[in-house]
């Protein structure tokens, strides 16, 4: 067995199991897995200004098709610092390998206050990490690096976490590298896949609401077949956008709220196959059967009672229902004109809201239809999720029921590490973008193309509206003051645009998507209706 240290070892290790690429900021107990990456030429280690950051762009490499990356901190805070991205990727099931720091391993656990201690550090990120462990012996890397892939790769997909000591990273072992293991995806059951096909078969009128699942699972294609042999009419959540092109007839997008006529569709139908999802905002009648296929056997049936469950990888489990339901011979008459009439109410003009709807035409129209769009906790990334058509899976991206401002920026910047030859966008109100700002001297030091468009209204605008109109008028912390955003991007190197209307940034964002380096549009806007 060759002899290495620790930091060779991880380095070594997560090469092997396919990481190209570390997102991490560089501190004195990481300093051995620094230089253990340093001699490992496949790794790309991309240097943010915040650990917050290095969750956010390892998540959107993930979720824009890259594959996994890792997350490199420091302890204690740096850890912290990293638990918004952490938890994001957890609400969005994406895989995202973390690799923390910790003090000697001879102090653990002794409270005496040296640099970065926290107490069981660990379980400050149990409940948003599938999997955790610690390493306390160089020679131990490769496994606790292997079992992590083993949980990344199979079941529901979500981060995991290691902390290693700085003595255990420099230590010099006997070390046994191993070879990835190899993870089928699983299939289901053949009666719950039997008693599903049948209820498909024999309904009258199925609909399909498809979650993100599908798009993790790389069961687009399968979805299609599926819904066109049924000729079911697919509802998608945020996350699940993408699963079918908004360009087949038989998409019908994302629902907006209670009344909205896709709801009266889907509660209109006989039978629901519901597909990689929680199926938390379906809001089914208790009568409706649903048929829901999941890789988290805790997912089945948790929002609704009469559900027929297969627990499998959705591309599988989809192909294996195409396949059993297509034996009944079947031939359904077409629903297009049906889709069509249902796809033209939920658009209707009464439902569209300016300058929002100008501004999301706008986004589309500058965009390649393979473009990323990073939709931000803002005004316009809430109204792109029904209203921003989506062509291809993994090119529309949200923070999921996390729901946390200031994720949009890092994470089009790992989707843009992932996709160097896709427009990559990221959407943010002016509060939001300051999160993470810093992050434009990443971009510029990396060549990271990625574009911010920053809707300014020097506010919280969806706060101040909900307490001017639900409080008298009193506001309370909703006010912001912002800086010259122009002038910020330029001062990083980034380049810096100033449009003042949805016709201008239509313009500005093709010329920065064909310039491709990194660029930021700021669009002064006012108060804005509520999008909901």
């Amino acid at each position: 067995m060759p002899v290495m240290t620790g930091g060779e070892a991880l380095a070594q290790s997560l090469y092997r199991e396919g990481v190209r690429v570390v997102f991490g900021l560089p501190g004195v107990q990481i300093y051995h897995a620094l230089d253990g990456l340093a001699k490992e030429p496949g790794i790309r280690f991309i240097t943010t200004r915040h650990e917050q950051a290095t969750t956010y762009m390892a998540d959107g490499y993930a979720r824009a098709g890259g594959g996994i990356a890792a997350a490199l901190v420091v302890p204690g805070p740096g850890l912290l610092n990293a638990a918004s991205g952490i938890g994001t990727a957890y609400s969005a099931s994406s895989p995202m390998m973390v690799v923390s720091g910790q003090i000697n391993s001879d102090l653990i656990g002794k409270d005496v206050g040296v640099l970065h201690e926290v107490r069981d550090q660990l379980s400050t990120v149990a409940t948003i990490t599938k999997w955790r462990a610690e390493v306390r012996q160089a020679a131990d890397v490769p496994q606790a690096v292997h079992q992590a892939f083993l949980e990344l790769r199979s079941g529901r997909p979500r981060p995991v976490a290691i902390e290693i000591p700085p003595d255990v990273l420099s230590q010099e072992s006997d070390v046994e590298l191993l070879e990835p293991g190899v993870f089928p995806s699983p299939a289901g059951d053949p009666a719950a896949l039997e008693e599903a096909a049948h209820a498909l078969a024999s309904s009258a009128r199925p609909i399909i609401w498809a979650g993100g699942g599908v798009i993790t699972s790389g069961a687009s294609a399968a979805l299609c077949a599926l819904a066109e042999l049924l000729q079911a009419p697919v509802i998608t959540t945020g996350e699940g956008k993408g699963a079918i092109s908004d360009a087949h007839y038989l998409s019908l997008g994302v629902a907006r709220g209670p009344t909205d006529p896709l709801r009266e569709l889907f509660r209109a139908s006989d039978v629901v196959l519901a597909v990689g999802t929680r199926f938390a905002t379906a809001m089914a009648e208790p009568s409706q059967q649903v048929v829901q296929v999941d890789i988290d056997p805790e997912e089945i049936g948790r929002n609704h009672e009469r559900t027929l469950g297969v627990v499998a990888d959705a591309r599988v489990a989809l192909e294996q229902l195409c396949a059993l339901v297509g034996q009944s011979g079947r031939e359904r008459p077409s629903r297009r004109e049906e889709a069509e009439k249902v796809r033209a109410q939920h658009h209707d003009p009464a439902t569209i809201r300016e300058p929002q709807a100008s501004f999301v035409r706008a986004l589309r129209a500058a965009m390649p239809d393979d473009g990323v769009l990073v939709a931000g906790m803002t005004q316009v990334g809430y109204y792109s999720r029904p209203n921003f058509p989506v062509y291809h899976p993994r090119t529309y991206l949200t923070s999921s029921y996390f729901g946390n401002l200031g994720y949009a920026y890092p994470t089009a910047l790992g989707a843009k590490v992932a996709c160097p030859d896709q427009a990559v966008v990221a959407v943010s109100g002016d509060g939001g973008f300051l999160f993470n700002s810093q992050e434009l001297a990443t971009a510029v030091l990396h060549d990271i193309g990625a574009i911010a468009v920053v809707f300014k209204d020097d506010a919280y605008g969806n706060v101040l509206r909900d307490q001017e109109n639900r409080f008298d008028g009193r506001v309370v912390g909703a006010r912001l003051h912002n800086p010259d955003f122009v002038k910020l991007a330029e001062a990083y190197g980034a380049d810096g645009i100033r449009v003042h209307d949805a016709q201008e940034l239509e313009r500005a964002l093709a010329k920065a998507i064909e310039r491709d380096r990194p660029a930021l549009i700021e669009v002064p806007v006012g108060p804005m209706p509520s999008g909901f």
